[in-house]
């Protein structure tokens, strides 16, 4: 990343222009939904963030440069390592002379660290993440892998146990490898590598740190903050995203940011390299309800904002969330199971809970129910075997359109599914109960042979 101070100085001009342009540029929204989303960048997505459901994508499954949206993965490693209790929020990292150096490199975005200088580990992270300072990133990569190299192949592994497939990471901050090796005499890699992901994986990464750690907002919501207050290293460190609502609290200092502060939008990272261009993961939360949106390649630091909102009014004027199932919905035709060896014959069977998803505006009906048993459960005549206890889960019932084909997810896993269960208790019959129903049904099979060979004879 180049200096922040020259963007903000050349875009303060262009930004007021664009500003004053748009005003004669409108177009109502009724007429932006009917001719669909025109998204400039070269990869984007759109998400529930709730279900991973895909809602829009474009050219989602190409691997492009990620830039500084690397360190979303970065904030999963250290975040976890946090949570394991391998790293304490309050633990210090003594800076060498070769991250000190590289802290000083005009041409990246930094914080500057000074030689033998001691700074705890929430400062770097929220340097990392706010300032997006790559010399503070390359510190927690040694905290929490011991080496920049190591941390990589974590990073890789990690990518693999989430279940990402189009991937590579070749260091901890999303830099083209050159930069790196203007300061370190070793990369991992080729020379001039730089990390790669498709905008579905970028989306699946975001979705699962703020699964996992949802906190992450704390941070990324931030749009100023001082780095290591209170000690002589105090820095100002301004948010790259402009779209966060705190800018509104200090327009007096940026006010061309306010065209594009979002409502209920809290983050998540931004990235740019002349490589990867400008991008952005963001999420925005109104009502309970999130979505998260990833742009690819755009051709400027506006332009990754202006396709940002324009994903997000179409996912907030386009979808909302409806109540598809109610709690206790019981699916025609299957609303009571056999039971085998129990007090009574059969058992009630429900959905556990509501289903609620984000469903296009319209298309509340358009969807179909499939319930599917759990093979441990049943015997092969479909008979649960008693006792049976209230609330035990029986199988699940998945939501599908009516149409042919398949929800899009995030990843293979992906789906709308609801428990079901016992709706009532069944105990399991005693000896003599179930010795008369074997009785029962010997002679009321023999009756039964005996009817047939009767009826043979006339």
């Amino acid at each position: 990343m180049v200096n922040k101070l020259f963007y903000r100085k050349y875009f303060a001009a262009s930004l007021a222009m664009i500003m004053f342009l748009s005003l004669f540029a409108g177009i109502n929204k009724a007429e932006a939904e009917t001719v669909g989303l025109d998204v400039k960048a070269s990869g984007a997505i759109l998400v529930d963030a709730d279900t991973g459901m895909i809602l829009y994508e474009k050219n989602s499954e190409t691997a492009l440069g990620i830039a500084s949206m690397t360190k979303m993965m970065t904030e999963y490693l250290l975040l976890e390592a946090v949570k394991k209790g391998k790293v304490k929020w309050g633990q210090e990292y003594v800076v060498s002379p070769e991250l000190s150096k590289m802290s000083h490199d005009e041409d990246l975005s930094n914080v500057y660290l000074r030689v033998d200088a001691k700074y705890k580990v929430e400062d770097l992270y929220a340097a990392m993440a706010i300032e997006s300072a790559n010399a503070a990133t390359i510190a927690i990569a040694e905290i929490v892998g011991g080496s920049e190299a190591k941390f990589v192949e974590m990073m890789n592994n990690k990518a693999a146990e989430l279940g990402l497939e189009k991937y590579k990471f070749v260091n901890s901050t999303g830099l083209n490898n050159s930069d790196m090796l203007k300061h370190f005499p070793e990369v991992v890699g080729e020379p001039d590598e730089e990390n790669i992901m498709s905008a579905k994986d970028v989306a699946a990464l975001a979705s699962r740190l703020l699964h996992d750690f949802p906190e992450v907002l704390e941070t990324s919501s931030i749009p100023e903050k001082i780095f290591a207050k209170g000690t002589e290293d105090e820095f100002v460190m301004d948010n790259w995203n402009w779209m966060l609502e705190g800018y509104e609290d200090i327009a007096d200092r940026y006010p061309n940011y306010q065209q594009f502060v979002y409502d209920g939008l809290d983050g998540l990272k931004t990235g740019s390299t002349p490589f990867a261009g400008y991008n952005f993961t963001g999420t925005a939360s109104r009502d309970g309800q999130r979505f998260i949106s990833v742009v690819m390649n755009t051709g400027s630091q506006s332009e990754r904002f202006r396709e940002t909102r324009k994903i997000l009014d179409y996912a907030f004027n386009n979808f909302k969330k409806e109540e598809i199932i109610p709690k206790h919905y019981q699916v025609k035709g299957k609303k009571t199971l056999p039971v085998t060896k129990g007090k009574e014959k059969q058992v009630k069977i429900y959905t556990k809970d509501a289903v609620n998803m984000v469903v296009k505006n319209g298309e509340k009906d358009n969807f179909k129910t499939s319930l599917t048993l759990d093979k441990k459960k049943v015997n092969k005549q479909g008979e649960l075997t008693a006792p049976i206890k209230k609330g035990e889960k029986v199988g699940t019932l998945s939501i599908q359109p009516k149409e042919a084909g398949n929800l899009g997810f995030l990843t293979k896993e992906g789906k709308i599914t609801v428990d079901v269960i016992a709706a009532e208790d069944v105990e399991k019959a005693n000896w003599f109960i179930l010795m008369m129903r074997g009785i029962g049904g010997f002679f009321g099979d023999l009756w039964g042979g005996i009817s047939s060979t009767v009826k043979g004879w006339f």
